[in-house]
């Protein structure tokens, strides 16, 4: 089982930027994905940004151009720019083995208008 610890996230006006982290530990075993994901109230659970361990990503199209996600063997990392209200969410990290996934508890990032 994996665990996962997020750090960042916070409040911060549209047109700012955020980070968010992510560190594994755990039986961590490869192939692997690690990226995030956000729920908004009312809304369902929507990925953001995945990366495989052997470098490829996927992002949302609500956020290409605006955030970047990086990783290395045990953590990932989103740099989000240029926010708008609408990213405003819970953020939770993901790490996705064989189809099975583990969450870590979710950080609030709210965008101010």
């Amino acid at each position: 089982q994996v665990q996962l610890v997020e750090s960042g996230g916070g409040l911060v006006q549209a047109g700012g930027s955020l980070s968010l982290s992510c560190a594994a530990s755990g039986r961590i075993f490869s192939p692997n994905t690690m990226g995030w994901y956000r729920q908004a109230p009312g809304k369902q659970r929507e990925l953001v940004a995945v990366a495989s361990n052997g470098g490829d990503t996927n992002y949302a199209d609500s956020v290409k151009g605006r955030f970047t996600i990086s990783r290395d063997s045990a953590s990932v990392y989103l740099q989000m720019n240029s926010l708008k209200p609408e990213d405003t969410a819970v953020y939770y990290c993901a790490f996705q083995w064989r189809g099975i996934s583990s969450w870590g508890r979710g950080t609030q990032v709210t965008v101010s208008s």
